[in-house]
């Protein structure tokens, strides 16, 4: 039988507090040891899951919380207690000791950086709960802290990029052109920045005619995005390419362009890469404002779900879970673009 702590004792607390509102003086204490009884035997069974997001700076983050709440639902057979760190480890290390002290089942974050989680890490090893990573890596010298990862294969999106720029040059006659590109990365230190970065990278060397002129984080927000932009537009005469590494910086990036007066996209002046997909951003590859947009699924509830039901079947699970993902361009979007949520 799981211990779910104190938190059955507010629920039975909480019923009991209702029946003696709408109960009469003569009916209550058995109205309340009734409600007390069914409030645990409803309980009883629940899965309680502790899940720190990182914040919600993004559609994308948006749909992928939204998705969790949904796999990790009642009717599914969960008891979910949602944070929201804003952007802050330090409010994920609070929430995480904060799930330990109240015995929840399984911890799940998706990791503010990389770095810096052994310790609260050790304390859930210690009292015995699994650790599930979200969309998110982390990097510790003992890969036995967490359970397993599930997300997407930033480095490899990375790669996606750098392979159809490659691609797209080589069919437009410029594959022997000085390219000129700007990047504007995530959250400095997250394993989406860091793998994205490396990815495109090491694609990019392969290239000596291509020329990063700067890589400047703007933090996966719309108005950051904006900000940077302007920024390179005022220091580089000439850019050919931009890189953002997620669709809110995209945004901001096209706002700034088209404000000085620059167009973007398939008939633009500058070809603009793009990553996760969100449906506004779909909708501009499909008019040929974004050149194309390599996908970084959050629907990721149902994998977590899959692997909290093995685990409690004591099933092997695989470290690392990768979620399928696609590349938008103009010429394949219009058979996704509906279908998509977010």
């Amino acid at each position: 039988m799981k211990n779910k702590g104190w938190k059955k004792f507010l629920m039975a607390a909480g019923c009991i507090a209702v029946a003696a509102l709408t109960a009469g003086c003569g009916s209550f204490q058995h109205v309340a040891t009734q409600s007390a009884k069914e409030t645990k035997e409803a309980e009883e069974d629940l899965i309680v899951v502790g899940f720190s997001q990182i914040g919600s700076e993004s559609v994308w983050r948006t749909a992928n919380s939204a998705s969790i709440q949904r796999a990790l639902s009642r009717e599914n057979g969960f008891f979910l207690e949602f944070n929201n760190a804003r952007q802050k480890q330090e409010n994920q290390i609070k929430a995480i000791r904060g799930f330990i002290s109240q015995r929840v089942d399984y911890i799940i974050f998706s990791p503010a950086t990389e770095e810096g989680w052994e310790t609260v890490l050790q304390e859930a090893k210690d009292a015995g709960i699994p650790v599930i990573l979200v969309d998110r890596k982390i990097s510790v010298s003992d890969d036995s802290l967490y359970t397993t990862w599930i997300g997407s294969d930033a480095k490899a999106e990375g790669e996606k990029a750098g392979i159809w720029l490659e691609t797209y040059l080589g069919k437009n006659g410029r594959q022997e052109e000085d390219i000129n590109i700007v990047v504007l990365q995530g959250t400095p230190g997250s394993s989406v920045q860091l793998g994205r970065t490396l990815g495109f990278d090491s694609i990019a060397k392969q290239h000596p005619n291509w020329h990063i002129l700067e890589e400047k984080p703007a933090d996966f927000t719309t108005a950051k995005g904006k900000e940077v932009m302007e920024q390179y537009i005022r220091k580089y005469q000439e850019i050919d390419v931009v890189v953002s590494q997620n669709d809110d910086m995209t945004f901001g990036a096209i706002q700034a362009m088209e404000e000085h007066g620059i167009t973007t996209g398939v008939d633009g002046d500058v070809i603009v890469i793009s990553f996760d997909a969100v449906r506004e951003a779909l909708e501009m590859v499909a008019e040929g404002t974004i050149n194309v947009d390599v996908e970084c699924n959050p629907e990721q509830g149902e994998y977590v779900a899959e692997i909290i039901r093995k685990l409690e079947n004591k099933e092997p699970v695989d470290k690392e879970n990768v979620v399928e993902e696609k590349v938008f361009t103009p010429e394949n979007v219009a058979e996704y673009i509906d279908m998509r949520t977010y």
